[in-house]
């Protein structure tokens, strides 16, 4: 199964922020959109970082006027972002080793959307799901 596959059922609609904006606004939209990241982009709509949850919490126990500081001070710089085409056991292999939790999508330069790690188990599940239906009702017709 690839990426794309995921973002034909969840669609490709990105909450993003640019640097620029302070942390509250940040976290502000991670919690209107009840998300856990948001993709930072850059005034031409390029990805520029990543920030989530984790990276706000961490910072605010940190430094006492967090909230005030953009978010270019905090998101993650050095953004890995995958492809509609990608596989997903290769997709998950990657977030797992390298412990995040979102992922970017990205085609010829244009962020087309995001998944995260709970979309790739939902998918797999699902998969798995469907595998299980098809050999049930296989039994029951070679039983028949």
């Amino acid at each position: 199964m690839k990426v794309r596959n995921i973002l034909t059922t969840k669609g490709t609609n990105v909450i993003t922020v640019r640097p620029e904006q302070s942390l509250q606004e940040a976290a502000r939209l991670l919690a209107e959109y009840n998300i856990g990241a948001l993709v930072a982009l850059n005034e031409t709509g390029q990805v520029v970082g990543i920030i989530s949850e984790r990276d706000i919490i961490r910072k605010t126990a940190r430094q006492a006027d967090a909230f005030s500081r953009p978010v270019g001070e905090v998101m993650t710089k050095d953004v890995i972002t995958g492809l509609p085409n990608d596989d997903l056991v290769s997709v998950m292999h990657t977030m797992t080793e390298r412990r995040f939790r979102h992922l970017p999508i990205v085609e010829q330069g244009e962020l087309v959307g995001i998944i995260s790690i709970g979309d790739i188990v939902k998918s797999q599940r699902d998969q798995y799901k469907g595998e299980l239906d098809t050999l049930q009702t296989q039994i029951i017709a070679d039983e028949d």
